[in-house]
């Protein structure tokens, strides 16, 4: 690819969720402001490495919208003087659900974002409580109301699955509050109980769904939200037609992309590599060499978590080989089995397959 992506982790959050692991921490005004001071140098330092031109720049977190729309309008900025930013570049922020009330969508329109992701997570308010959420539902539906006033209308929202006390019925009801919202796009996933977090010291007393339902909620998603006129384009994301995420479809297509902040992460020039997860090996500038990136196996993991799948032609011209013969064998066995579609032209995962793609894709590469 001709193009690259650029990430920006804003790693501050007025609280730390109980099932986070992302690198993330409360934060002064003083702390920002230095934060900000720092990331600017590192968008020079790296545009003066990158001669691609940028397709998509993410703001994630954390909690970017913490910091304010001033301070991200000045990241944006500086990213849009020093790399060659497409004029029709996805630039997409992530804003706690009541962002409505304090930020300058009016402001962050005229720097460029034209997409906000809001981490909703569920519309029903015992299920937020369990998340150890400080936000309502209908906060949410202001934020997009007034993002959308602002000419920001590509929104998506975060939905999560198996959460403590969630069923099918209630799964819909935050589903139709989405609808209901008219965003654009849809990111739905299970809740994992990752190491390091607070769910995870607490996993034994938590009322978590098991294997079995957490299939069915999934299953029911799907339809629900097919149903919607949201699309499936990837494991765990949704679109309205024309509105799919193309920053993380990069990452999913094995493009390049470029990671600015502590823990984030880049793939560049055939390596992959990562800042530090602490503020002082992000100011110390401490990378951390992940290896080589965008082998053979990499690529076919990265692109069954589409539901387009495997492109064999794609493949082929990108490695000027054809799909190993063992890993066809291994497709068309799952084939059988119902897990996985196959044709002339591509292989990709069935519903059933996406429940247990990871431990197909560990016996696939």
């Amino acid at each position: 690819m001709n193009t690259i992506g650029l990430y920006i982790h804003i790693p501050f959050c007025k609280s730390k969720c109980p099932y986070c692991d992302f690198f993330s921490r409360r934060g002064s005004e003083l702390e920002y402001d230095r934060y900000v001071a720092e990331t600017l140098k590192k968008i020079v330092y790296w545009s003066n490495l990158c001669g691609k031109k940028v397709a998509s720049i993410y703001f994630g977190g954390g909690t970017p919208s913490v910091i304010g729309a001033k301070r991200l309008c000045t990241l944006l900025n500086k990213a849009k003087e020093h790399f060659k930013v497409l004029d029709n570049a996805e630039i997409t922020c992530e804003v706690n659900p009541e962002s409505g009330k304090i930020i300058d969508f009016d402001l962050m329109k005229a720097a460029g974002f034209n997409r906000i992701s809001v981490g909703l997570q569920s519309a029903v308010e015992n299920e937020l409580k369990a998340l150890g959420r400080i936000h309502t539902a209908e906060e949410a539906k202001i934020t997009a109301k007034k993002s959308v006033e602002a000419g920001i209308d590509n929104i998506s929202f975060d939905l999560m699955m198996g959460i403590p006390y969630q069923t099918s019925e209630t799964l819909k009801q935050s589903i139709s509050f989405c609808a209901e919202c008219n965003v654009t796009h849809i990111s739905s996933y299970l809740l994992k109980v990752e190491k390091g977090t607070k769910f995870y010291t607490m996993r034994d007393k938590l009322p978590l769904s098991d294997d079995d339902i957490q299939a069915d909620l999934y299953l029911n998603a799907v339809t629900e939200l097919e149903k919607l006129g949201y699309e499936q384009y990837e494991i765990s994301n949704f679109a309205k037609p024309g509105f799919e995420g193309r920053h993380n479809i990069n990452y999913w297509k094995c493009g390049e992309y470029i990671g600015i902040g502590p823990s984030a992460h880049s793939f560049f020039d055939g390596k992959r590599f990562y800042y530090g997860r602490s503020m002082q090996d992000y100011f110390e500038r401490k990378i951390v060499d992940d290896g080589a990136g965008g082998d053979i196996q990499e690529y076919i993991m990265l692109a069954l978590r589409l539901k387009e799948g495997l492109n064999f032609k794609d493949f082929e011209n990108r490695y000027s080989l054809p799909v190993p013969a063992a890993t066809m064998k291994k497709i068309r066995n799952f084939e059988k089995h119902g897990f996985m579609e196959l044709d002339e032209n591509h292989a990709c995962f069935t519903k059933k397959g996406f429940l247990v793609s990871n431990s197909i894709l560990s016996e696939l590469i």
